[in-house]
């Protein structure tokens, strides 16, 4: 057995994966169901590819296996699902079978239950912390995220606290502005006073700022693997319950909720943490482009040796012919093409 470092020893590392199979008839039909309660099944945040998948999380594993060895545990979180990803590991990193473990909803919502079942990541992600014996550093991944270049613990963590990968811009007042007077508008001109506004990635992020008191700038996080510091988070939700109920209280995305990544980063900040690092990403939206976007994004992959993370989003609406040259991109990198 190869020795663990010591600094692993005394500081492991977790992986926690927010996964769903939108395809699943039984949670499509309940999720139908619950937007039939709210009377609103044209709700901004039930719209299919929100929950739309083609395997990613295959490769989001995997990459974490291959390119991260030294992350101790990989948590998949789901609502009475498996991506059955058993073989995948065994045939490829069989030592690491025992290191995934699926978790569901009802673990993390323990005490909460009566917010479930819940349709929305956003509540979901505010919950994680609470994985059985997660580490107290933890590296939250979405599905459609994926490492392709060896990282170390300290692209990570650096001395116990996280590395945050994003940068200050200023507070999104014309947005907010522009939502109060739709409000307004539905509200007094259409008789539609529940009209509410798409939750947004930045609107989300700035509401985490805003209620630790920001006024003026955010700290603006990408689509990157997102570093946590647990015993912070747990630390502020003991404080401010109310506000943790509120915020996972919608079933699904909200405009007014603050997102649980932002949340963690603008304590580590407030808290003294200067750890901030570029993202060293590739963000790629490859449906609905020109026909050699993949190509050249492969491209800017292979060459620039700083990228150690892609996301890729909405690849479920692409062609077969798409999805199988980026992901047959991805099982060359993973080495995972033939055994």
């Amino acid at each position: 057995m190869t020795d663990i470092p010591s600094s692993e020893k005394d500081h492991p590392i977790d992986v926690v994966i927010a996964w769903v199979d939108g395809g699943d008839p039984e949670l499509a039909e309940k999720r139908n169901r619950y937007l039939g309660l709210s009377g609103d099944k044209a709700h901004p945040g039930a719209h299919p590819t929100r929950f739309a998948s083609i395997n990613e999380i295959r490769y989001c594993v995997l990459s974490v296996f291959r390119f991260a060895p030294f992350v101790r545990n990989l948590y998949i979180v789901t609502d009475g699902q498996d991506p059955d990803l058993y073989d995948d590991i065994k045939t490829w990193f069989p030592e690491r079978a025992d290191s995934v473990r699926i978790v569901d909803h009802t673990e993390i919502f323990e005490g909460f239950e009566k917010y479930l079942p819940t349709f929305n990541s956003i509540s979901i992600g505010n919950m994680i912390w609470r994985i059985k014996g997660i580490s107290d550093n933890f590296v939250y991944f979405n599905d459609d995220t994926f490492l392709i270049r060896t990282i170390r613990p300290e692209d990570f963590f650096i001395d116990n606290r996280p590395v945050l990968r994003g940068r200050w811009i200023p507070a999104p007042l014309f947005r907010i502005l522009w939502n109060t007077i739709r409000k307004s508008f539905h509200k007094y001109f259409r008789n539609n006073p529940a009209f509410q506004p798409k939750a947004s990635f930045h609107l989300g992020q700035w509401n985490s700022a805003s209620l630790l008191g920001l006024k003026w700038r955010y700290f603006t996080n990408s689509h990157t693997p997102h570093t946590v510091g647990r015993k912070t988070i747990e630390n502020f939700v003991i404080s401010n319950k109310p506000l943790l109920e509120k915020n996972i209280s919608h079933r699904f995305r909200h405009y007014s909720q603050f997102t649980f990544i932002s949340l963690s980063n603008h304590l580590q900040l407030l808290q003294g943490n200067r750890l901030i690092a570029s993202p060293d990403l590739a963000y790629l939206q490859p449906y609905n482009r020109p026909k050699d976007y993949i190509d050249k994004k492969i491209s800017l992959c292979e060459k620039d040796n700083r990228i150690k993370f892609i996301c890729v989003q909405s690849l479920e609406m692409c062609g077969e012919e798409e999805q199988k040259k980026l992901l047959g991109w991805m099982q060359k990198r993973l080495k995972i093409e033939n055994k």
